[in-house]
């Protein structure tokens, strides 16, 4: 029997409507398909994110793995190719992968060891950041989402969102972070991104002392790469701190990474405000202490 854990029920309802409950409806069934069809068994209890079931279980020839059940959509399509792509080298290993269902068998890692306890978030963030300049080494493949495509679609959404915007201070912040987008928008780069690097999606491995996992691969500037680090985690003061770290690891052009970064709140900005929401101060926060 596998127990559906009730908050990933709850995300799938909430992000994926009727699709997330038909995904979660036959969780039990595709979860015991593939137990049989890999020759696995299960290994303790399940973990889960937003968007995935985790199963730790044991192969056939007795090494540990787990089993990563989750609905296909853009973000996760990807992730089995960047895995492929970095073979181990920075990340997670892919052991098997079935592209009907993106049903991923990945490596066994410590859940017990996360970089997120890690009591210094400088060393922390240094952590990310050699992680980082490790996957972002390697051209993105064909075919991965692009962030000139992103970067694109994201500019011509801002005028109507800027109108949404009541906050004359939110508004500016928003428009100016959008007109930083456009400085290096014709220049979006080429390599493999992870796209959501943070503390809790760095965990420590038998063969390395940390390796990242959960990517959503897209080709484009690491630039756009150091957000998470810097919102996982949040210290107001240690957001200047954590970036010039980042970039300086990661050899960046330091006005091309804070245009990125600028960016991802954008993006994030953008989401918010189309589904009603406000901007979320910490957001705001991070955005004003890079704008200067």
């Amino acid at each position: 029997m596998i127990d559906i854990p009730g908050d990933l029920a709850e995300a799938q309802e909430r992000y994926n409507g009727a699709a997330g409950r038909a995904f979660v409806a036959g969780l039990p069934d595709l979860a015991a398909a593939f137990l049989d069809r890999w020759r696995l068994r299960l290994d303790g209890p399940a973990m889960n994110g937003v968007s995935a079931l985790v199963l730790p279980v044991v192969r056939a020839d007795g090494g540990p793995a787990v089993l990563k059940l989750q609905l296909p959509d853009e973000e996760s399509e990807g992730e089995p190719v960047a895995l492929r792509v970095w073979d181990g080298a920075g990340a997670v290993r892919l052991l098997d992968h079935d592209p009907a269902t993106g049903t991923m068998l990945l490596e066994r890692l410590d859940a017990s060891r996360m970089l997120s306890a890690v009591p210094d978030t400088r060393a922390a963030v240094v952590v990310i950041a050699r992680l980082l300049a490790g996957l972002t080494s390697r051209a993105a493949p064909p075919g991965m989402r692009r962030l000139g495509d992103i970067a694109g679609a994201m500019l011509e959404r801002t005028p109507r969102t800027l109108e949404r915007i009541a906050d004359p201070v939110v508004r500016r912040l928003v428009a100016d972070c959008a007109a930083a987008v456009r400085e290096v928008v014709a220049e979006p780069g080429d390599r493999l991104l992870h796209w959501d690097l943070h503390f809790e999606n760095v965990l420590a491995a038998g063969r390395a002392d940390w390796l990242a996992i959960d990517p959503k691969p897209l080709a484009g500037d690491p630039g756009f790469e150091l957000w998470p680090a810097l919102y996982n985690r949040f210290d107001a003061a240690e957001v200047r701190p954590r970036f010039d770290a980042m970039t300086e690891v990661l050899g960046l052009d330091r006005e091309r990474a804070r245009a990125w970064t600028l960016g991802r709140f954008l993006q994030n900005a953008l989401w918010d405000v189309e589904d009603g929401l406000p901007v979320e101060e910490r957001q705001l926060e991070i955005a004003r202490r890079l704008r200067g």
